[in-house]
């Protein structure tokens, strides 16, 4: 587990949010309390230290993995076992904040039965809870998953895993079609989700869906009145000149490193690398 004396640093969560587990119950009370949550995507234990000690509500093992880190040009080849692996490097680094999983495609849409199976298997490698994309074809395994005691996050609007049946990468709701996500969101809502992620989503349907629900929105592209954020740690922190138009950078990161790199290597061609205080004498 990661300490205040680990080597990415002091532990800054006391002074951001408090230094207790975020739980459930806190989650879900800090929509009527009015107070904004965090989340980051994180797909080891380097990086899930890192953002556990900067006070992040909620890290989320994201199938997004499959374009972040295993150069895939979506999220559909993403397997369960590589998602096991992930969230069980994240949950071992994590002191504080609530893990959300993603169930990847193939995983859960055949029955309750099988979205329970590969549930389990997440919660059993750390997983807090899980999170499914769709609506209203969905209520009935997220009924299944919270009976049997797996808080489940929702997540409607662009669905990255419908992404062939929804022609791209395109805002979703608009016109008529904002009146059918609310009807998902509440849906999903009364079959019993935690909350649900709202991603690339007109801002005005995102606002009406969120004065809707009991329960908090996490937008990512669907402006400003949602109950949190979520962004993919590898945008926030500029490890590439690209970025979506939803996303900000917020640091240099990919910049920082690659300078780092060349240096390390200039370092070692020159002879400069390893100096004498870099090895043992006998």
């Amino acid at each position: 587990m990661a300490t205040p004396e680990s080597p990415y640093g002091p532990s800054t969560a006391e002074n951001v949010a408090g230094s207790k587990p975020v739980r459930l119950p806190r989650l879900l009370a800090a929509k009527a309390e009015g107070t904004r949550l965090t989340m980051i995507t994180a797909y080891d234990s380097l990086t899930a230290a890192i953002f556990d000690a900067a006070g992040m509500d909620m890290i989320l093992v994201g199938d997004s993995i499959g374009n972040v880190m295993l150069g895939h040009g979506s999220t559909l080849p993403v397997s369960l076992d590589e998602m096991v692996v992930a969230t069980r490097g994240v949950a071992s680094a994590v002191e504080r904040a609530f893990v959300i999983a993603d169930l990847p495609f193939g995983t859960y849409e055949a029955s309750p039965e099988q979205a329970l199976a590969s549930a389990v298997r997440l919660v059993k490698a750390g997983a807090n809870a899980v999170k499914l994309e769709g609506g209203r074809p969905r209520a009935d395994a997220i009924r299944t998953l919270t009976d049997a005691g797996i808080p489940v996050m929702g997540h409607l609007g662009f669905t990255p895993q419908s992404v062939n049946t929804l022609g791209g990468f395109r805002v979703q709701g608009r016109g008529e079609e904002g009146e059918k996500l609310l009807a998902d969101a509440l849906a999903i809502e009364e079959a019993g989700v935690m909350g649900m992620v709202l991603e690339m989503v007109p801002e005005q349907v995102a606002a009406r869906v969120t004065e809707a629900l009991a329960v908090p929105t996490i937008g990512i592209g669907a402006g400003a009145h949602c109950d949190g954020q979520v962004l993919v740690w590898s945008d926030m922190a500029g490890m590439t000149e690209w970025r979506p138009r939803f996303a900000k950078q917020f640091g240099r990161v990919g910049d920082a490193l690659r300078q780092a790199a060349l240096e390390y290597a200039a370092a070692v061609r020159e002879g400069s690398f390893p100096a004498p205080e870099h090895w043992f004498s006998s």
